[in-house]
């Protein structure tokens, strides 16, 4: 069966500008592929993500998608996505099945890459490499635990010899609860945490649904002793939520994670119109606060840290240092 990239006809025209604009290419009626930054950085600069660093996924061999193109359960201030065409939090019917969104995501990767062959000083092996993606980074825009068969199209990644990451807001607990019954878990769960408390979630993440923060609780609670990698993920923000370390600490207990990271919000993209650069905190500022969080969290130290990306690792002190890489 032919695999078409094109925008949904029941989005609406401006609302598909809005994405087309941005270099997203549409996977039939809710899906979506994006180059990401490093991709090209690393094919053009040998530059690379900190993911690379951390937990040694190549950046140029990342596919980074999304089931939810404008759908999520957050109106976050410091998003970088188009989110002012976000259509709700319910995801149209009907849902594609997942071995198409995962050909359709392949399909449109490789037409937004291939203008990249020509290009002088272009790193052919890795461009090689590009075209066959071995990582899927299924975190591009929207909440992609609103796709309801998020377990089977990680599943059909992993058939295709992919690695795979979810990065989740946590207000979906009843899927992560699904795909645990089933065993159809990622490589990596990353859950974003950008609140120390109820009141600061209300205004940074602007949640449009009941319970948010409640649900968020209980998503935390399921990764505690998980069977596949875990990540927490503060994106702080200077002057929003860059407080409450014990709060966070307290957290992040619930989930006991292998990993957390640190990271700094960046003045980029759509964030632009409702932040300032006085927003983003330099890397000094992360350590700082990473240090902070690690006196009311016990049993993990800071592991690595990565300046481009403002961002550190801190890690359990009982996960083996060789388990912190992703074995291909």
């Amino acid at each position: 069966m032919a695999i078409e990239v094109v925008a949904d006809p029941n989005m609406p025209e401006e609302i598909a500008r809005l994405f087309q604009k941005q270099h997203y290419a549409f996977v039939g009626h809710h899906s979506s592929v994006k180059l990401c930054h490093w991709l090209k950085e690393s094919i053009k600069r040998n530059r690379f993500c900190y993911k690379q660093k951390f937990y040694g996924i190549q950046s140029h061999r990342c596919l980074q998608m999304t089931p939810v193109t404008a759908w999520c359960t957050h109106n976050c201030i410091f998003c970088w996505r188009p989110m002012e065409g976000f259509l709700g939090t319910e995801l149209p019917e009907p849902w594609d099945d997942p071995a198409f969104i995962v050909d359709g995501s392949i399909k449109a990767q490789r037409k937004l890459i291939v203008g990249y062959k020509g290009m002088p000083g272009i790193n052919m092996k890795k461009f090689e490499e590009a075209w066959n993606p071995k990582h899927a980074a299924i975190s591009l825009s929207g909440e992609p635990m609103l796709y309801p068969y998020m377990g089977d199209l990680v599943e059909e990644f992993h058939k295709r010899g992919f690695t795979t990451f979810i990065v989740t807001n946590g207000t979906v607990p009843e899927r992560l609860e699904e795909m645990i019954k089933e065993d159809k878990l990622p490589t990596q769960l990353y859950v974003s945490l950008t609140a120390p408390d109820i009141e600061t979630y209300n205004r940074v993440n602007v949640p449009m649904i009941p319970k948010g923060w409640e649900r968020i609780r209980e998503f935390l609670k399921l990764m505690n002793g998980f069977s596949t990698r875990t990540v927490v993920r503060l994106t702080l923000v200077k002057g929003e939520n860059m407080h409450g370390a014990r709060e966070y600490a307290e957290l992040i207990k619930l989930a006991n994670p292998m990993f957390v990271e640190a990271k700094a919000y960046m003045f980029v993209g759509y964030s632009r119109n409702r932040l300032t650069i006085n927003n983003m905190p330099n890397h000094e500022d992360i350590k700082i606060f990473a240090e902070e969080l690690l006196r009311h969290l016990p049993g993990y130290h800071l592991e690595d840290e990565y300046e481009p990306s403002r961002v550190v690792l801190i890690m359990r002190d009982d996960v083996p240092k060789e388990e912190r890489f992703i074995k291909h």
